[in-house]
């Protein structure tokens, strides 16, 4: 079975999708936007989305579901990397950082510690907005994953 890339689109930065749909046409790759939410794509046989219902990691629990060894997993969502990493897939978040066994753990931690801070009313910033580096590494990571995991 063709690896094919699933996205968590509901949070995805729109620079990023426009990135992988280029990528899905130039190579052939299929990529799968699961969202709660309507998405405009444009038309490809290698561009498909599933729209969930909303609701608390619906779309999460859908990825999950229906991925397979191997598979490329974008997501900023760590328990979401976390689940996907389980089942042998590799998981990108979209400033281009590659989640893996070996940092899971201490990302989830440091998400429960600053879930942990919000709750007792620590003001926390969120993300900054994605840097050109930032795009870069997305780029050169799903590059790395297309060359490795895709005929062609």
């Amino acid at each position: 079975m063709a690896k094919q890339i699933w996205v968590d689109a509901d949070a995805c930065p729109v620079v990023i999708k426009e990135m992988l749909f280029r990528a899905a046409v130039r190579t052939s790759t299929t990529v799968t936007l699961v969202a709660n939410q309507y998405l405009k794509t444009p038309p490809s046989p290698f561009i498909q989305k599933l729209q969930v219902p909303k609701g608390f990691d619906i779309a999460d629990n859908e990825i999950v579901k229906r991925v397979t060894e191997g598979d490329l997993v974008i997501t900023g969502d760590i328990p979401l990397a976390d689940e996907v990493i389980e089942k042998k897939c590799t998981a990108l978040n979209t400033r281009g950082e590659l989640l893996t066994k070996e940092n899971i753990k201490s990302r989830l931690n440091i998400r429960d510690f600053m879930d942990t801070m919000r709750a007792s009313g620590v003001q926390t910033q969120g993300p900054p907005p994605l840097s050109q580096a930032d795009k870069q590494n997305f780029a050169n990571q799903l590059d790395t994953w297309i060359t490795r995991n895709t005929k062609g």
